[in-house]
């Protein structure tokens, strides 16, 4: 029998209009810290966004998200925040913000496979 793991993730939204405070699911991130696990995947709807907010910047948006998978990946572009340990890469990409990209609140769970339970929530809650 495998071992159980305790993870937690949050789900990486798009608010094309904050002030309506409606969102869509564009990505991912998942963390492990038995595991030293940290992991994100996004895609962005452009259709859909451009549904909600016909001149909202998706080049820009597409350039924030990188900067987030940066982070995220711990690699030097990404700042001192990159160098700071998984857990609070996790903690300070999913502190809440009022800005066209957020995090849902950091949901915990428990798995035997880290990346088989990613692939699973991203298909359930992002496409």
């Amino acid at each position: 029998m495998h071992e159980k793991h305790l993870y937690d993730y949050a789900v990486i939204r798009v608010v094309p209009r904050v002030e309506r405070e409606e969102f869509i699911n564009i990505g991912l991130m998942l963390y492990c810290k038995r595991q030293k696990y940290l992991r994100i995947h996004y895609q962005i709807p452009k259709e859909k966004i451009s549904l909600f907010c016909p001149k909202f910047d998706i080049e820009q948006l597409t350039i924030n998200v990188e900067a987030l998978v940066t982070i995220c990946e711990g690699k030097k572009e990404g700042g001192p925040i990159a160098q700071f340990e998984k857990d609070e890469r996790f903690r300070w990409i999913t502190a809440v913000k009022s800005s066209s990209i957020q995090t849902s609140r950091p949901h915990s769970g428990f798995s035997d496979d880290l990346d088989t339970t990613f692939e699973k929530l991203y298909t359930e809650l992002v496409e």
